[in-house]
């Protein structure tokens, strides 16, 4: 019996790959708006980050969410994705 095939993404923060449930997806959706996606399945332009603050800092500050995401990011939105990743990783 062959083994399933997990997919792997590459965390935005440290460029590694992990499996894709391991890390936490960020979503630019159709309307434009900036979410982080608990389920995975969001619609729209996703980004992976793992779960913890050191790789977000660091892809804040290489600005490669924005990029990723083709759309400007405020400081506040980042500041909301920085709480919703520490309640995910609790």
């Amino acid at each position: 019996m062959e083994a399933k095939k997990v997919p792997l993404r590459k965390c935005l923060g440290c460029m590694c790959s992990f499996p894709k449930r391991d890390l936490a997806r960020v979503v630019r959706t159709p309307e434009g708006n900036v979410i982080l996606d608990k389920t995975g399945r969001a619609n729209g332009r996703g980004a992976y980050i793992c779960k913890s603050k050191e790789c977000l800092k660091k892809a804040i500050k290489s600005k490669r969410v924005s990029r990723s995401l083709e759309v400007e990011i405020p400081d506040e939105l980042y500041d909301a994705l920085q709480r919703e990743l520490e309640q995910i990783d609790e």
